[in-house]
């Protein structure tokens, strides 16, 4: 019933964006359509009750984000008026439609719908808050996971799902409760349980049991094949520690990305235009402060003044890296890179100055400008470094999956300059790794925002 009620109400939405549409084109005549402008309409009725469905536009989003059912209603209605046009440009009718009453009702019905959407998901929520509109869940796992299922509903009152009892698959491990758990009632008997679930008819059971656990899985599966029970499955894959990783699609088979590329190339756009747009501005309006670091350099020591040295880049492709020269030129063992302690009397004046101010990474910007860095990304270290460190921290070399950058978000941590210890290192690598799995546009800009205030000097560079 609901749903046919969800129907008529997107129809009568398209239709009042049409009347609508036409007394702002049209005002002082006729509240009625014409016969060009009806047509459309029903067009788009008719559309609207057969590609809705198809976005999954009348499932339940219990339990899903409101920005999720956004783009969805947006992406059904714009599919809606794709269609439409098609049609009337193979009924030869453009023309004989006005295309400001056509904006306006695409407009005006488009907002109807996606307000009503929204007011009707954030009236659930409220009325699932205060304890409406709840659908049951028995819970089946063992204790550790049980509980924190139980935690995130008891965080997310919002989705409506209320547990009412739990199976434990490991009966050794049973709370000194006396079959409690939590405040709810714990089986430890399958058929028991089923009895339960039908005597209660509760809306759903949670499997929350490890991948190995087939052969329960399919004990569940069968002890409910002939109820009118929501089964699902949540795998408990902690111990895996496959969270922060994707699945995607190979060759038609479900793979995840233990070790591979964790942004897809398309997501990575808006950041590589950001890049060189950034790098050509940065470049163009510094000219005057390079030309004078430059001049100094060459007063102050002798010897060239940029500093080049290999890095790795994405994937681990090798490049030259630039930066103004610090130290006075000199020479170090093969195979071996001594970092800069404090008092080091390789710096120069003007060196120890540029170091401390992060000037002197300022030529990087013509690693950005070429493709081999990125504004913001983690630090590349010195090859030596990176093969002293692969073996000794964890994640070390999964920083490289992505481009390396002038500043990141361990730097504007604090995590920046010389780094003497493990624990350090092995800190900012887990800054570095968190900005990977977190990545997104905005995160670059805050990162940007917060280097130009905060992240220039640094009292571990020297």
């Amino acid at each position: 019933m609901s749903n046919v009620i969800a129907r008529c109400l997107d129809v009568i939405f398209v239709i009042a964006g049409a009347l609508i549409a036409h007394a702002l084109r049209f005002p002082g005549a006729e509240v009625f359509l014409d016969d060009n402008e009806r047509l459309h309409t029903a067009f788009n009725c008719a559309l609207v009750l057969l590609l809705f469905p198809g976005f999954g536009f009348y499932e339940t989003w219990r339990g899903q984000s409101l920005p999720a059912m956004l783009g969805r209603v947006l992406a059904a209605w714009l599919a809606v008026v794709a269609a439409s046009l098609v049609l009337v440009f193979t009924l030869h009718r453009v023309d004989a439609v006005s295309r400001l009453w056509f904006g306006y009702s695409t407009l005006i019905s488009g907002v109807l719908i996606v307000s009503a959407k929204c007011g009707a998901h954030l009236a659930l929520r409220t009325a699932r808050r205060r304890g409406f509109n709840f659908r049951t869940v028995a819970i089946v796992g063992t204790p550790g996971f049980s509980r924190t299922l139980l935690a995130h509903l008891k965080c997310a009152p919002q989705a409506g799902f209320k547990p009412v009892f739990l199976f434990d698959t490991n009966a050794q491990a049973l709370d000194i409760f006396e079959g409690q758990r939590g405040g709810l009632p714990v089986f430890t008997d399958i058929d028991a349980f089923a009895a339960k679930v039908r005597e209660e008819r509760v809306n759903e059971v949670w499997l929350a049991l490890p991948l190995s656990e087939e052969h329960t899985i399919y004990r569940f599966k069968r002890a409910f094949q002939h109820d009118f029970v929501n089964l699902r499955f949540i795998p408990d894959v902690r111990s895996l520690a496959l969270f922060n990783h994707a699945l995607v699609d190979v060759i038609g088979l479900t793979t995840i990305n233990l070790n591979a590329a964790p942004i897809s190339p398309l997501s990575m756009w808006p950041k590589l235009i950001f890049d060189r747009l950034f790098a050509l501005v940065a470049l163009i309006l510094l000219s005057p402060l390079f030309a004078a670091i430059a001049l100094s350099i060459k007063l102050t020591s002798p010897g060239p003044v940029f500093f080049t040295q290999k890095r790795k880049g994405i994937d681990g492709h090798p490049f030259m890296i630039y930066k103004f020269r610090s130290m006075t030129t000199h020479r170090e063992s093969e195979g071996l890179v001594t970092p800069a302690a404090r008092g080091d009397a390789r710096v120069t004046k003007i060196g120890a100055f540029l170091r401390r101010t992060s000037l002197d990474e300022l030529p990087q910007f013509l690693n950005v400008l070429l493709g081999q860095m990125s504004v913001v990304g983690p630090r590349p270290h010195a090859v030596e470094h990176d093969d002293l460190y692969k073996d000794l921290v964890y994640g070390y070399m999964h920083r490289y999956r992505i481009k390396p950058g002038i500043t990141g978000w361990a730097q504007v941590n604090g995590y920046r300059g010389t780094t003497t210890k493990i624990e350090k290192m092995e800190t900012r690598v887990k800054f570095d790794l968190f900005y990977i799995h977190n990545w997104s546009f905005w995160f670059d800009m805050r990162i940007v925002f917060v280097t130009i205030f905060k992240g220039f000097v640094g009292r571990n560079a020297y």
